[in-house]
């Protein structure tokens, strides 16, 4: 301490001792009385005058305001004393503040830039990356930034260029029962008449699927800059069936296949256009391959094609939006993987969907869609790679189709309070050029409606779910009521874990090589094919109600039920293809059950292992009696799935 500051400090005394200037002094107490104890010496008598202190100087303050206060060692604090604060910071931008001057922290003058500071955690030897590793940080996942020095070859600019690398594997073993055809030269048994012959047969499915991506921008808060991504998708499958011309037209074939093929899944550029606000809200635009889904559960379009869409956000992300147009691709008909190899079809798709969030509840999203199907393969002749006509389907005149279909649309999904909700609905309004039972033009007028409300507790979620689809009710008149959906896969009533979702149900006897409902989807549709066929709005339409539940028994391990009923809406269609006066409308029960492990409790190891049995109803029975009698049909699934 300074010599000014040790002067001072008997005039602090004195102001502690005798409090503000000009107040009243004190006087000491007196002497104890009594003898003085031995040892102890005798005070000095001093005057009175002695006593008292002369008074502080009138500029006493401004005296010690710059020495013991300045000087307080660093990291204490005075009781009292308040160092002088930065300057206040003044708000100039709705919703953010200007970062603090670089003098509002001494030292950063000595701090240096990282050039690369996504490798600096592994420089410090904090990380080591792995290649392999799929949760810790690594370069092929996107964690770091490209390094241009060891990718010359990689026509880049810049050090925010980022490599996304993916592959899966998805293995399938279905054991399952269905109704078959079959006529006297096409069992393998042809001493045996009946309509339909055994019912057992199983698929194997093995499917690759590797995808890569360069993408430019910091992605970990705004949009991209720029993305160039592909996927390609690799299956190799295997079917054994116990009857022939069910996998082959012709009766020479085998009834087993091994079939592969290739498949391009995403080929597309996404460019960020620009940014609406502070907060990121954008625009962009995307061309090529790319998967869209037309609505929250995938009830009218939910596919990989080849289009051009414009998307982006609003008011901090409470609106989005997409523009799309679509040219539809043509489907290999053993995978349902996109075939680059053919002249994509003469079927256009265009869509505009509109999200508010928190509307007209917080908590639920709602979604207002307008789609425009425009289909002119009238003069299109499409037989699928096992030798069976795909369009025009084999139905009434068998003449050529042509449609213009608009779908108006409104999906939710969220919650409102405790219950969870996801609802869609949509009204099919057009005009079929040649409606097969009449030859002649006819308005298609046609509605659908589907909800799920589900309730969670603790580690269970009770589900409820109900779908209506309209069935066409007089063939012969010029209105088409029955929905139908451009490429429908719904996640709904227990997805593909239902047997009726799952399983394609053939219609015998009204018409060739056409199903009641095709694989992946719910509705009673009368298509040829749903990766290959025609929309058909002459169809019998759905209704289907569902309970079920989830239970989360672990982490890692859920148990899902499902206990489905089914029925035809208006059953005027399959009368009066199968020439028959009356078919009743219950269809039956779908019940089933599946187990889900999660071994890591990520989605990087999936094992399913499912079971479902339709019980059927009346109008099944009516449709596909045989002399076995069959009182159940089954479908077991095997999953598992490895991702990266």
């Amino acid at each position: 301490m300074s010599a000014i500051g040790s002067s001072l400090w008997p005039i602090i005394a004195t102001l502690a001792a005798q409090g503000a200037p000009g107040a009243d002094v004190t006087p000491p107490p007196p002497a104890p009385e009594g003898p003085p104890v031995a040892g102890d010496a005798a005070p000095a008598e001093q005057p009175a005058e002695e006593l008292i202190p002369p008074p502080p100087p009138v500029d006493w303050q401004e005296v010690i305001k710059d020495d013991p206060v300045t000087q307080i060692i660093e990291g204490r604090r005075r009781p009292g004393y308040r160092p002088d604060l930065p300057d206040a910071l003044a708000q100039d931008n709705v919703g953010a503040l200007r970062p603090p001057p670089p003098q509002a922290f001494p030292g950063m003058e000595d701090q240096l830039p990282v050039p690369d500071r996504w490798r600096l955690i592994e420089t410090l030897g904090v990380v080591k990356e792995r290649w392999f590793d799929p949760y810790n940080q690594n370069t092929y996942k996107g964690d770091r930034a490209i390094d241009r020095g060891k990718v010359k070859w990689l026509p880049i600019k810049g050090d925010d260029w980022f490599f996304v690398a993916n592959a899966v594997s998805d293995t399938v073993f279905e054991p399952r029962t269905f109704p078959i055809p079959v006529g006297v030269q096409t069992t393998e048994r042809p001493g045996s008449l009946d309509v339909f012959g055994k019912d057992r047969s199983f698929v194997f499915a093995q499917t690759f699927i590797a995808g890569a991506a360069l993408i430019k921008g910091s992605t970990a808060f705004k949009p991209p800059d720029i993305e160039y991504r592909v996927t390609l998708a690799y299956q190799a499958n295997y079917v054994d069936v116990p009857e022939r011309r069910v996998l082959d037209v012709r009766p020479s074939k085998a009834s087993h296949r091994y079939d592969s093929f290739l498949g391009v899944q995403e080929l597309f550029v996404d460019k960020h256009l620009g940014n609406t606000s502070d907060r990121y809200d954008f625009y962009s635009i995307r061309l090529g391959i790319q998967p869209f889904q037309s609505d929250f559960r995938g009830f009218l379009f939910n596919d990989s094609q080849l289009g051009i869409r414009l998307f982006g956000n609003r008011d901090n992300n409470r609106f989005q939006y997409n523009l799309a147009a679509f040219w539809r691709l043509e489907k290999d008909t053993n995978s349902g993987l996109n075939d680059i190899t053919q002249t994509p079809r003469s079927d256009f798709i265009f869509t505009g969907n509109l999200y508010r969030q928190d509307f007209p509840v917080v908590g639920l999203t709602s979604q207002a869609s307008v789609t425009y199907n425009m289909n002119r393969e009238k003069n299109d002749v499409q037989i699928d790679h096992n030798g069976f006509p795909v369009r025009p389907a084999l139905l009434g005149d068998l003449r050529g189709r042509e449609y213009d279909v608009v779908y108006l649309g409104y999906s939710a999904d969220g919650r409102i309070g405790r219950i969870n909700v996801t609802a869609s609905f949509y009204a099919a309004l057009g005009e079929d050029r040649n409606s097969f039972f009449t030859s002649k033009k006819a308005e298609i007028r046609a509605g659908f409606g589907a909800v799920e409300l589900s309730y969670d507790h603790d580690w269970m979620r009770f589900r409820l779910s109900g779908l209506y689809a309209t069935g066409d009710g007089d063939p012969y008149n010029n209105t088409e009521g029955g929905y139908d959906a451009i490429f429908e896969n719904p996640i709904f009533g227990g997805a593909d874990t239902s047997y009726w979702i799952r399983q394609t149900i053939p219609f015998a006897g009204g018409g060739r090589v056409i199903a009641i409902s095709g694989r992946n989807g719910i509705l009673n549709s009368l298509r040829s094919s749903k990766e290959e066929g025609q929309s058909n709005f002459n169809n019998p339409g759905t209704v289907f109600i569902g309970a079920g539940a989830d239970f989360d028994l672990t982490p890692e391990f859920r148990v899902s039920t499902n206990f489905n009923h089914l029925w035809f809406e208006n059953t005027s269609s399959l009368q009066a293809l199968r020439t028959e006066g009356s078919i009743p409308k219950d269809i039956g029960f779908d019940l089933s059950v599946a187990t889900i492990w999660r071994p890591k409790a990520t989605q990087n190891i999936v094992g399913r292992l499912s079971g479902a049995v339709l019980l059927p109803g009346k109008g099944f029975k009516d449709l596909f009696d045989n002399k076995q009698k069959n009182d159940a049909y089954v479908s077991i699934l095997a999953n598992v799935i490895l991702s990266f």
